[in-house]
């Protein structure tokens, strides 16, 4: 159960706006960036939102890896995104590569305003996981 979970909230995105909008090219991308970090895609999902007229709008996504996953929610009316790559570190420590695919995942976006938080996972002492479950 060890890992490695970074969370990223993305604003004022300056990339083009169809990477916003489109669930094909930004699942293309995502696996890209995931192989080219050695991680094992296993699966994938990207669902295309529209809006009131039909028009693309925002894309959720997520990346399933062996390791795994990456999750990416858009927001083109307000240039955000939210982005998270969690990995388990159990046979091996995956925890430079989930952040080379964090930092190339956030560069592609160009956000003006980034909030960005890493989580060790796992790391929990028997005493913390029994007094919050008594």
């Amino acid at each position: 159960m060890n890992g490695l979970h970074l969370i990223a909230d993305l604003n004022r995105c300056r990339c083009p706006p169809q990477f916003l909008i489109d669930a094909a090219d930004l699942e293309a991308f995502c696996v890209s960036a995931c192989t080219q970090n050695r991680l094992t895609v296993v699966g994938r999902f990207f669902h295309q939102f529209t809006d009131a007229a039909g028009r693309p709008a925002g894309v959720t996504g997520a990346v399933v890896l062996a390791e795994s996953h990456v999750t990416i929610h858009t927001w083109p009316e307000i240039n955000g995104v939210s982005l998270d790559v969690y990995v388990c570190n159990f046979s091996a420590d995956n925890s430079a590569a989930a952040r080379h695919l964090f930092a190339r995942l956030i560069e592609a976006f160009q956000p003006e305003i980034k909030a960005v938080e890493e989580l060790e996972r796992g790391r929990l002492k028997s005493q913390v996981l029994s007094s919050a479950f008594a």
